[in-house]
């Protein structure tokens, strides 16, 4: 009986000690855990002020209306374009943040940092404010593009309408604005973001520039 049971308990550690040796070596088999790829980014430009802030300086009380984007370009994946028609979503350079958030908020820097604007109000507005004028943009493209002639650019096109902020107001300004194009390496989406941001600050630009003189 004692040999059975040394014999047992023999068997028992043999076989204990080989599913760890085959549980060590499987360990080893398991693909090593890689990094994430995906980088986010951001537009940038001028630091950002409370669009209520009072001015130091200025004329106009100034309504920005909610930012509308193409439906394509909601997601939050960069967008290169291939020419005219095919779109290729990023699957590891993507937007920090919707791009309606991002567009209005540099307008909104922007805006709010001109001379001739006393306050900028963000949709929705205060219903015991009167304004002067209210700015409506609805970007339709915001993006990188392969061009036929082979260069590499970004691309930014909005609708842009500015209206006296009253009913019946006449249109001041109403125009598909299509900022200037800048190289773009095609690889640096960093570089692409703020070829983006630079496009949409003359965006802003255009919108100060149909105000009236002060």
């Amino acid at each position: 009986m004692k040999t059975k049971t040394f014999s047992f308990r023999s068997g028992l550690l043999a076989a204990g000690l080989g599913l760890a040796l085959l549980m060590q070596a499987g360990c080893s088999f398991l693909p090593e855990p890689k990094a994430d790829p995906t980088r986010y980014y951001v537009l940038t430009g001028p630091a950002f002020a409370d669009p209520g802030v009072r001015q130091v300086a200025g004329t106009f009380v100034v309504g920005l209306k909610s930012v509308q984007v193409a439906p394509y370009l909601n997601g939050k994946a960069m967008i290169v374009r291939n020419e005219t028609n095919e779109i290729a979503y990023q699957e590891f350079a993507r937007w920090a943040e919707p791009l309606d958030v991002g567009v209005g908020r540099m307008l909104a820097a922007r805006l709010v940092a001109s001379d001739k604007i006393k306050r900028l109000y963000a949709q929705p507005f205060p219903f015991d404010v009167e304004r002067d004028y209210d700015v409506r943009v609805e970007v339709l493209r915001c993006e990188g593009e392969h061009k036929s002639d082979g260069k590499i650019v970004a691309s930014l096109a909005c609708v842009v309408e500015v209206t006296e902020a009253k009913t019946g107001g006449a249109v001041v300004l109403r125009k598909v604005f299509t900022a200037p194009e800048a190289a773009w390496n095609g690889k640096d989406f960093s570089r692409l973001a703020q070829l983006l941001s630079d496009a949409i600050s003359t965006v802003g630009a255009e919108v100060i520039a149909a105000l009236p003189a002060k």
